[in-house]
């Protein structure tokens, strides 16, 4: 969303984008435009569609399958060639070394050509992340089968939105938003586990929530496990294609936010003494800002925002601002004359009052 800058608004008349509802929601820890929160992490993206991102784990660059095992941790027995890797007669799934979570997940698969087979006999494999939760591979393009089985779909028990398969032997490519499920310290689903899919860039799965694990024909009731668990390919004895493999695990969703934000002071001050700092202000004549009370607030409105921002008294002329970073200081004059300075949004200006 655009702002408006507010030196703008001294001089001209503005119209500016309304500011979203949520702003300033109740339980935020941080004001808006706080520069004391924490930066967010450079990471250099791919070069190419699909490269990985400078932060990415690397689980099959096509040059080996180091990062993978065979059940029971044998040695892996799917076909390396060209880049990619195949599923092989008996060879079972493949497994990460490594355990994964909550994390953005891009793969490349393809199916056989000529396609044999129709319905789930058709290209089938599957992506189980956290050897649990499925997005169903399948050759879906001109093949029918049942909606919840199709490629990307969460196996067995969301449908995706659309069908965006390509031809049989055509790389095709899922991007994965996945969060695993939260269990409460005596073993109790708290949140279950969730995923978003873009299936050949095309959104497939938008939030949709696992109802609990993969099972053929119904889905397992969610248990307590641990918060990384091994990626598995599953082999159905289709001869699958894969490349490509990264994941970039993210980080747990804010939750030590309730609050600050929220926390009134301890100094209240009286009606009469917030009505002394109200009234129109201004320069060369011109109101910018009107200063209004509404029981024992004091609300500021800036010309062009059409959303009041509430003024916290911190001193009985200096204020914060409820939701927002910065201040308004009241400086008292003679002959009842006040000047309004303002420090909000990486802006700072004077004003002075021109009417009551």
């Amino acid at each position: 969303m655009r702002f408006c800058s507010i030196p703008a608004v001294l001089a001209v008349s503005m119209t500016c984008a309304m500011l979203p509802a949520s702003l300033g929601a109740q339980g935020a820890r941080w004001k808006a435009h706080d520069p004391a929160r924490p930066k967010p992490s450079i990471v250099t993206p791919g070069t190419a569609a699909g490269a990985p991102p400078s932060d990415a784990i690397v689980l099959f660059d096509g040059t080996d399958l180091r990062h993978w095992s065979g059940p029971g941790g044998a040695p892996p027995k799917w076909t390396l060639r060209d880049g990619y890797m195949e599923t092989a007669p008996g060879g079972g799934p493949l497994i990460t070394r490594r355990g994964l979570g909550d994390m953005q997940l891009h793969l490349e698969w393809a199916t056989p050509s000529p396609p044999r087979g129709k319905g789930q006999d058709r290209g089938n494999s599957g992506v189980i992340i956290m050897g649990k939760y499925e997005v169903q591979v399948l050759d879906s393009h001109g093949s029918d089968t049942y909606a919840d089985g199709q490629a990307g779909a969460l196996y067995g028990q969301h449908p995706p939105l659309v069908n965006a398969s390509l031809p049989a032997g055509t790389w095709q490519s899922y991007d994965i938003i996945f969060r695993r499920p939260r269990f409460d310290a005596a073993g109790k689903l708290v949140t279950p586990a969730r995923a978003t899919v873009l299936h050949n860039g095309v959104v497939v799965q938008d939030g949709a929530t696992f109802w609990g694990g993969t099972s053929w024909l119904q889905f397992a009731p969610y248990e307590a496990h641990a918060d990384s668990l091994p990626l598995v390919l599953q082999d159905h004895a289709h001869p699958v294609r894969y490349r490509n493999i990264w994941a970039r695990p993210l980080p747990d969703l804010p939750t030590d936010e309730a609050g600050l934000a929220e926390s009134r002071p301890a100094l209240r001050m009286s009606a009469e003494a917030l009505d002394a700092l109200t009234g129109s202000y201004g320069r060369q004549g011109s109101p910018v800002a009107t200063i209004t009370r509404r029981d024992d607030r004091l609300l500021l409105a800036l010309r062009g925002f059409n959303r009041e921002l509430e003024l916290v008294p911190e001193t009985a002329t200096r204020f914060a601002f409820r939701h927002t970073v910065g201040t308004a200081e009241f400086a008292p004059g003679a002959d009842r004359a006040m000047s309004l300075t303002l420090d909000v949004a990486e802006q700072h200006f004077t004003l002075v009052r021109l009417q009551r």
